[in-house]
């Protein structure tokens, strides 16, 4: 998969409230829920139900990093 690709996927997936995996250092996983609210030539930023931000680059995706579950 290319950048190009996931910023598309990442688009398609705006404004949708979708649930999140995300794979952190030292095997620690966290699972949460938001809405990818705004994108970004290099990052994009996902605005989670406590209305706290969370803010992620597409190279995440690239390395499974973050997973976005549907």
């Amino acid at each position: 998969m290319t950048i190009d690709k996931i910023k598309s996927v990442v688009e398609a997936n705006r404004g949708i409230e979708r649930s999140f995996r995300f794979h952190g250092t030292r095997n620690q996983t966290d699972e949460f829920q938001g809405v990818i609210t705004d994108l970004y030539p290099a990052i994009f930023t996902i605005q989670l139900e406590n209305h706290k931000i969370k803010t992620f680059s597409y190279s995440d995706i690239l390395t499974q990093s973050l997973e976005i579950l549907h």
